[in-house]
Order: C-alpha cells, then sequence, then structure tokens
C-alpha cells in the first residue's frame, strides 16, 4: 500500500500527487514510469510518469488528468488514504546527453499540455549535466500549465511559454520557436513530449535540419512487461513496444498515422466507463 502524503489540483482536471513509494524514489531515472491500479481486483493499470522523486522523504511525484474512469478513481482519493497497487520505475531511462563522457550541448525540450510534468525530470538531468536548456511549454491556455515554476528555475529566461489563445507568452504553436532555434542553428537535439499530433508535427519540424528528435509515447498500455502487446508501435519499421523498449524512441522513425489511430481503439468502452463513475458518484470534483 503506498500512502498519499500530499494531492494538489494543478487545473480544472489536473492533479498531482506526491506518494510514498521510497525504493521506486530511490532507483528511479529520468524517463521512468509507474504503473498503478486503484481497485486491486477489479481495477484497470494505469502508466504514469514520475515527474519526481524525493529520495530522502521516499516519496515520488505523479501528475495526470482524470480523463477517464481509473484516473478520475484516482482523483477523487484524498491525502492520508492508500493506492494499494504501485510497480515500478519501469521503461528505459532517457539517454542524458553530457554523461557516459559525452558532449554536452544545446538540448530543446518541447512540452504539451499534461507532457510538461515527464519532460520535468528530464529537463532536470540534462541541466545537471551541462547543457544548455531551453523549454518550450505550450498549452490552449494559461490556466492549463503545470510546472512552470519549476521548468523556469532550470531554465530561467530559456524558457518559452506558448498558448493557442494568445493569453499566455506567445499565441501561436509550439512547432514555431521550435523552427526558429533550427534555423539559427541552436539546437543538437529536442526531446518532445506530449499529444501524439503535436509530437509528429514537431519532428516534421526538426526532419529537414537533421537534428536528432526524441519522442517519449504514451500509448495503450496493460502490463507493462510486453506481454500483452497493447503499446506496440511501429519504429523504423519494425514493431516495438514502448514499456520495454521505450518509452523514447527516434522521433523521426515512429509511423505517428498508426500509433494515432490505435490510441483511439477503445473510445467507445472509456467512454462507458466515465459514464459509470459519473453517475455512481464517485468522482464528483
Amino acid at each position: 500500500m503506498h500512502k498519499i502524503l500530499r494531492k494538489q489540483r494543478l487545473s480544472e482536471n489536473v492533479y498531482r500527487m506526491d506518494v510514498e513509494a521510497p525504493l521506486i524514489a530511490r532507483e528511479r531515472r529520468a524517463g521512468q514510469f509507474i504503473i498503478l491500479m486503484v481497485d486491486q481486483e477489479l481495477g484497470e493499470r494505469i502508466p504514469l510518469t514520475i515527474a519526481d522523486a524525493d529520495a530522502e522523504k521516499g516519496s515520488i511525484t505523479l501528475i495526470f488528468q482524470s480523463v477517464g474512469a481509473s484516473t478520475m478513481r484516482l482523483a477523487s482519493l484524498e491525502e492520508g488514504q492508500e493506492i494499494p497497487a504501485l510497480l515500478g520505475p519501469l521503461g528505459r531511462p532517457t539517454e542524458i546527453r553530457g554523461e557516459n563522457g559525452e558532449k554536452p550541448g544545446r538540448v530543446v525540450c518541447v512540452g504539451g499540455g499534461i507532457g510538461v510534468a515527464p519532460l520535468h525530470p528530464i529537463a532536470q538531468a540534462l541541466k545537471a549535466a551541462g547543457n544548455q536548456v531551453t523549454i518550450i511549454m505550450g498549452a490552449r491556455n494559461k490556466d492549463l500549465f503545470v510546472m512552470e515554476e519549476e521548468m523556469r528555475q532550470i531554465a530561467g529566461d530559456r524558457l518559452i511559454l506558448i498558448t493557442d489563445d494568445g493569453s499566455s507568452g506567445r499565441k501561436g504553436l509550439v512547432t514555431e520557436p521550435l523552427k526558429e532555434l533550427c534555423q539559427a542553428g541552436e539546437v543538437d537535439e529536442v526531446i518532445v513530449i506530449g499529444p501524439p499530433v503535436m509530437m509528429k508535427f514537431c519532428a516534421l519540424t526538426t526532419l529537414p535540419f537533421q537534428v536528432k528528435t526524441v519522442a517519449s509515447l504514451n500509448t495503450i498500455m496493460i502490463d507493462g512487461t510486453g506481454m500483452c502487446g497493447g503499446c506496440r508501435v511501429t519504429v523504423g519499421g519494425k514493431t516495438r513496444f514502448v514499456c520495454v523498449d521505450g518509452p523514447e524512441f527516434d522521433a523521426h522513425q515512429v509511423e505517428w498515422d498508426q500509433m494515432i489511430r490505435r490510441a483511439s481503439s477503445f473510445r467507445p468502452q472509456e467512454a462507458e466507463g466515465r459514464a459509470h463513475v459519473c453517475q455512481a458518484g464517485i468522482f464528483t470534483k
């Protein structure tokens, strides 16, 4: 059992939870994730990236959006309650430029919406390894930004905010400043996390400049061990499994349209699950 030490509502449907998990807090590395179950007997297994960790306190930070039945149930839990099943750290850690004898460089981290949360530990590790880190954060409006101050502490004046409506930072798309940086020759590597369509177009933006671009994929996932095949994607013409081969892949090699189609495979069941949770009064705020 893993106690919820802190719960905070960041925006309309986005929550932060600090959860007791000392072994995971000690072992996790940037880019890795956990799988949890809110109901150990009947619950769905849901993957969440570790947004931060405190090895001394023995806690990990999870940031999630309550969009489906399981995340709505998770959001209904309060401080002091416990999550019955939590497994991790899973997945391959991010390959951090500047480690293992590699020369640091100029890395642009692009986060869209809730994708900023899993981007945070990666940006932290890149900065610690001596890289010049530029962070581009995109959201529909200013109220939907998460971890803005944490990202500003890492990037300083190299934090670029983009909103669809212009309510904060520049009005437009994250691909616009990304293209400008590539055109100026100020990028050695790009790491992007966010909605699949956004990641696809970031990859298309960097491709003409031959800039290494890594995307962290958030696919349908069930067991987290590569057995079920639910998270399979095609990368470079070969089948890969996000849970064990990823979650990060060469963004220029991912077959994005296939991945986007598969992500909508269970939309009817997801809608039915949300309706059941609301009707049962499990999630009311």
